[in-house]
């Protein structure tokens, strides 16, 4: 499986509470696509949300979020990790 970074825009203003939710959804139907979302980051003043995921391909991120309400275009595959 693959590990992916995401960005999203024009989340201004949103909460934490907005996040969890926006979150959830792509929760609940992750598992259509053999998708796995770990993480997501909100920086609420530029509006920007990061989100961690592991899958099989960018496009089956891409349709979770589609359907999830929060589309983006912005992904970028991890092939390297330091920890």
């Amino acid at each position: 499986m693959a590990r992916f970074m995401d960005v999203h825009t024009g989340f201004i203003g949103v909460t934490e509470a907005q996040l969890k939710a926006a979150h959830g959804r792509d929760l609940a139907i992750q598992d259509d696509e053999g998708m796995t979302f770990e993480r997501a980051w909100l920086d609420p003043e530029t509006g920007k949300v990061f989100c961690l995921s592991t899958g099989p391909t960018r496009e089956a991120l891409m349709r979770i979020h589609e359907r999830a309400g929060h589309p983006t275009a912005e992904v970028y595959e991890i092939p390297v990790e330091v920890v």
